[in-house]
């Protein structure tokens, strides 16, 4: 009656090991870090930094406790923040601002564990310690620079329908075009709208001047503006990976606003660079009929022609280009690396959206054997990545830039480009810093009240329902061992609300053992027969203890969906906390008692706290 198949005590000891595994790693702990990145996204480190700094470190006296080569990144671990600040000066002096010196704390798991996965659980910035902003994202500049590009494509169509016009301007999001004739101004008119309907148009007609107003309407507006967070949003997200922050949150607020926390991160400063580095792409034609050396000369001194501005490229010689962006890169939907089959040259492949493959098809037919310019404008650097020359018309939204060295000056191109764009530029209004000293106290405080709550409960358990009681604590053990170790296996992020989370799991928990150790206290009063007791017990009070954690299941999933930030991390933690309380309720507890009451066929009485003595004769 009360026996289990030898495959769910399989199954059981298998799963307490693979947790014990996977638990381990949380118990080493992490170590002070310094992490040596290169000034641009997608460059690889040589060698020779590695060699420099390994000889920095030995000329003074600073022994560090490993050195993590990872190709885009060093990390070098020491066994003291002291070894760490001092070390950050050398290296960085060292290796001068081509390198990014940043501050973190890396896992000291060993190897072995690393290798299968098994790698600590994620802490959130309230207990890890790290660095939080509050970003403001500058929409006023965002409707400033689409109105632009509305204003340089109207000006083609235009130019391309034959229009008249003498004069456009705009102010903020309002565009003005002056025409000699009310008949141009209302082909002009047709000919937008019939670009595109997401304009109101304003006609004036005083003191024998033809005006035409456009203004981007309020659903236009809000599309702009939400697209540009959304951008800002994925920028940030690839740029941050390259701190190697676990679990970075990045996460909007408000209309436009964007929450950036960063644990781990120590250093406020370069947290600030690293965030600083989100780049804005353009596109703009090069001014071939000012490029002689004369005119370069005269650029270079800061007399540029009007209309147009003096960069370098990648190998420092000057562009000048035109101030009319074509396109910029938030038309760009993606982004690789390849090779031209005819040529064998590196190349990047970019991809267009429709308005942007349209506006490029255009500009391309129209400027056949001219050179175009991709900038790129990064950290208020502007560089000329590439300025191939238009050899035909490109249509269908697929374009390939030439003119790569190799397959991996290629990729970090594409990369720059996939990731690099800023949809609008950015400021820092709230910066918090919170020190690992803090985090480990808040860690301490989380763990202190886990442990007495679960003392208290061992202690009530034991002297009430006495071995059940005890068998029931070991449950409860085992489900605190799942639950953690499904934290670091998916690697969640722990806050101090998954702290409560896992104080409420226990007390949920440890309500499921009360449940059945009442209803086989109800049976034996009832004269069951002790094994009767059992069974009866767990079977009958299995539906209770799934609904009732379905019910609370129900409402940390709404939790999880809605809720943000600290909710979150709360809900993930309780819902798993549900998730194991059951299978260590249920199964666990239940092998126990099987294994210790299954195979005895005269019990007179269960260590349960049951005052009557139950006569089976």
């Amino acid at each position: 009656m009360n026996q289990f198949s030898r495959w769910k005590y399989i199954l059981i000891i298998t799963s307490v090991l693979l947790s014990l595994i996977y638990t381990l790693p949380n118990f080493y702990g992490e170590s002070p870090a310094i992490q040596v990145m290169p000034l641009r996204s997608g460059e690889k480190i040589e060698t020779s930094v590695l060699e420099n700094i390994e000889g920095v470190l030995k000329s003074s006296e600073i022994i560090p406790n490993g050195i993590i080569f990872e190709g885009a990144s060093i990390k070098v671990k020491f066994t003291n923040a002291d070894d760490q600040l001092k070390a950050k000066g050398l290296i960085q002096d060292s290796l001068g601002k081509d390198y990014v010196v940043a501050l973190n704390l890396i896992s000291n798991s060993p190897n072995w564990l690393t290798s299968i996965g098994a790698l600590p659980m994620y802490l959130g910035l309230d207990l890890r310690g790290g660095v939080y902003f509050l970003m403001q994202v500058d929409l006023s500049k965002t409707l400033e620079k689409t109105t632009n590009s509305y204003l340089t494509s109207f000006r083609t169509e235009m130019r391309k329908e034959k229009i008249a016009y003498y004069d456009a301007t705009k102010n903020n999001d309002v565009m003005q075009i002056k025409f000699k004739t009310k008949d141009d101004l209302k082909k002009a008119k047709n000919l937008i709208r019939s670009i595109n309907d997401s304009f109101d148009f304003n006609e004036i007609f005083e003191n024998n001047e033809n005006i035409l107003k456009i203004i981007i309407n309020e659903k236009t507006k809000k599309s702009i503006t939400e697209f540009a967070v959304k951008q800002n949003l994925e920028t940030l997200n690839n740029r941050v990976n390259e701190l190697g922050v676990a679990e970075p949150i990045i996460q909007q607020q408000g209309l436009d606003r964007i929450v950036v926390q960063l644990p781990g991160v120590q250093d406020t400063a370069k947290a600030k660079e690293i965030l600083g580095r989100t780049a804005i792409l353009e596109m703009r034609m090069v001014d071939e009929d000012h490029s002689d050396p004369a005119t370069l000369e005269r650029s270079k001194e800061g007399q540029p022609p009007v209309g147009s501005e003096l960069f370098e490229d990648r190998f420092g010689n000057p562009i000048l280009v035109k101030k009319d962006v074509i396109l910029t890169g938030e038309r760009i939907t993606n982004a690789g690396p390849g090779v031209d089959q005819q040529t064998g040259q590196s190349i990047v492949s970019i991809t267009l959206d429709g308005s942007g493959s349209n506006t490029f098809k255009q500009i391309t037919r129209e400027n056949v054997g001219k050179r175009m310019a991709l900038i790129l404008i990064e950290k208020n650097i502007t560089e000329v990545v590439t300025a191939p020359v238009i050899k035909s018309e490109i249509g269908g939204g697929r374009v390939q830039i030439t003119g790569m060295r190799n397959p991996q000056e290629a990729t970090d191109v594409a990369l720059l480009l996939r990731a690099g764009s800023l949809a609008a530029p950015m400021d820092i209004i709230e910066e918090r810093t919170v020190g690992p000293s803090m985090g480990q106290e808040n860690i301490n405080r989380g763990v202190k009240s886990t442990i007495w709550g679960f003392i208290a409960i061992v202690f009530m358990m034991s002297i009430y329902y006495m071995g059940f009681g005890l068998v029931s604590v070991i449950g409860l053990t085992v489900n605190l061992l799942f639950l953690v170790a499904l934290l670091s296996a998916i690697q969640a992020t722990l806050t101090l609300p998954g702290i409560a989370a896992i104080a409420l799991t226990l007390g949920m928990a440890i309500d499921a053992n009360v449940l059945i150790n009442e209803r086989i206290r109800d049976e034996i009063r009832n004269g069951n027969t002790p094994q009767a007791s059992i069974h009866i017990g767990y079977e009958k009070a299995w539906g209770t203890i799934l609904d009732s954690n379905i019910t609370t299941m129900i409402a940390g999933l709404a939790l999880f969906m809605f809720g943000s930030g600290p909710i979150k991390g709360f809900a993930v933690v309780h819902v798993l906390g549900i998730l194991t309380s059951m299978y260590s309720s249920i199964w666990v507890s239940r092998a126990i008692i099987n294994y210790i009451y299954g195979n005895r066929r005269h019990i007179k009485k269960l260590s349960i706290g049951e005052i009557f003595k139950v006569d089976n004769n």
